[in-house]
């Protein structure tokens, strides 16, 4: 019988690919839920819902970061883990969660897949990551997929506004940033210190932004109150606390690029998810996600057949 532990490096980085894949799928719609009830009627605000997220996954991590508070050695170190805390969840905390009063949570499951591309062209700019003709492919038909499916989904619902669909691309952007420091700048840290770490820098800010939008006025007058921390709390301790130390540890163990293509299985789980709640997608979307996959799929399943070793700086 094959264990966790005599897995290969590869075969764990799939398996965390999957369940990233299903916890995040459904990520989308939790964050719905917790503003709305299925019947339409506001619960929490898009902020209430960010900071309660953020707060809940903070406190949960606290312990694990006192732990850690050693590694805090220089201000280099502080600064990156301020980085991947403010972009790698913060900033796309609140991003997508405003993204969500104007777009379906299948949707925004759907540009989700704008990170690879992110990541790919970050990794390239920033950190010297060299890539090959595929991979420069890859990154054009993903960039041309990213501004139909811009386009569509302005098109698609009707209250979404531009800046509901571009608060999603900035999210994903910050993402990109945060997976790029992560590999290259913090690989020192263990999965479990890295997230803590992260997100106690960002707690004390949540917890200000949370108590300034009223979340306790809405805790004790709105009757739907307690259903929607219930979808908050499950979004917050699986689907950012526990999903993120996964995620981590994926990172240490793959690439960049295979890492960040979780969010190619991500919209097929919250596209799947939406239609069981009603939500509806339309053949533009369709087509447009079709080209951004396509340009993942050339950038990292062709273009790692023909990889480019990083020059060596040291």
């Amino acid at each position: 019988m094959i264990t966790f532990v005599s897995m290969s490096k590869e075969s764990k980085a799939w398996l965390y690919l999957v369940t990233l894949s299903l916890i995040w799928g459904s990520s989308f719609i939790l964050m719905k839920r917790g503003m709305f009830t299925t019947s339409g009627q506001p619960i929490f605000s898009d902020v209430q819902v960010a900071s309660i997220r953020m707060v809940i996954a903070g406190v949960v991590l606290l312990p694990f970061a006192f732990k850690a508070i050693s590694q805090l050695k220089n201000f280099k170190t502080f600064l990156f883990l301020l980085i991947v805390g403010l972009c790698g969840n913060f900033f796309p905390a609140y991003l997508f969660t405003y993204a969500e009063t104007g777009v379906s949570s299948g949707l925004a499951g759907m540009m989700n897949s704008f990170t690879p591309i992110f990541a790919l062209t970050i990794g390239f700019f920033l950190f010297k990551e060299r890539l090959n003709k595929l991979q420069l492919l890859g990154v054009a038909v993903g960039v041309v997929g990213v501004v139909l499916l811009m386009v569509s989904g302005k098109n698609f619902e009707v209250k979404g506004e531009w800046s509901h669909i571009f608060a999603v691309v900035i999210a994903t952007f910050c993402y990109a940033i945060s997976v790029n420091t992560i590999k290259y700048k913090l690989p020192h840290l263990k999965s479990v210190e890295l997230a803590a770490l992260a997100f106690m820098i960002i707690l004390l800010p949540s917890i200000i932004i949370g108590y300034k939008s009223d979340v306790f006025y809405v805790i004790e007058t709105n009757e739907f109150a307690f259903q929607g921390l219930f979808y908050i709390s499950i979004l917050s301790v699986v689907g950012t606390a526990i999903a993120l130390i996964l995620f981590n540890k994926m990172i240490s163990i793959s690439s960049v690029l295979f890492a960040t293509s979780v969010t190619y299985l991500i919209p097929i789980v919250a596209v799947v998810i939406g239609l069981y709640f009603g939500e509806r997608i339309g053949w533009y979307q369709i087509i447009a996600m079709g080209i951004v996959l396509l340009g993942v799929f050339i950038a990292n399943f062709l273009g790692k057949k023909q990889v480019v070793p990083k020059k060596n700086t040291h």
